[in-house]
């Protein structure tokens, strides 16, 4: 009987370890809310250059949460530009729209190890 016991105990640890190595959606560091104007450019989902504005409402280390009217696709490589200084490479890797206000929000990652703070 013990040996079924140690048995199930550890299936039940291969399952919790697997558990553990499904990514998170959560952020891997704080978001701290801002309002700042930034520049999008990229290509929307029919392959056309598109050059549009938007605010960045949060930011983290490596991420951004944007209000924007431009189209575009899970997966879509954008350039930013803040206000103060160079472009930074980035994926969009959320869409939705928001329901207090309505409009469009987009979730990017910077592709820059260093994201807002290389130089």
């Amino acid at each position: 009987m013990d040996e079924k016991r140690e048995g199930k105990t550890s299936l039940m640890n291969e399952e919790l370890k697997r558990e553990d190595t499904v990514p998170s959606q959560r952020p891997r560091s704080p978001r701290v809310p801002v309002e700042f104007a930034v520049v999008l450019d990229g290509h929307d989902p029919d392959g056309e250059p598109f050059h549009a504005e938007a605010i960045a409402v949060k930011v983290s280390r490596g991420g951004a949460t944007l209000v924007t009217e431009a189209t575009v696709q899970l997966g879509t490589s954008i350039r930013l530009t803040p206000p103060y200084g160079r472009t930074i490479e980035a994926e969009v890797n959320g869409i939705w729209t928001d329901a207090t206000d309505g409009k469009q929000r987009i979730g990017v990652k910077l592709l820059d190890a260093n994201g807002w703070f290389a130089e």
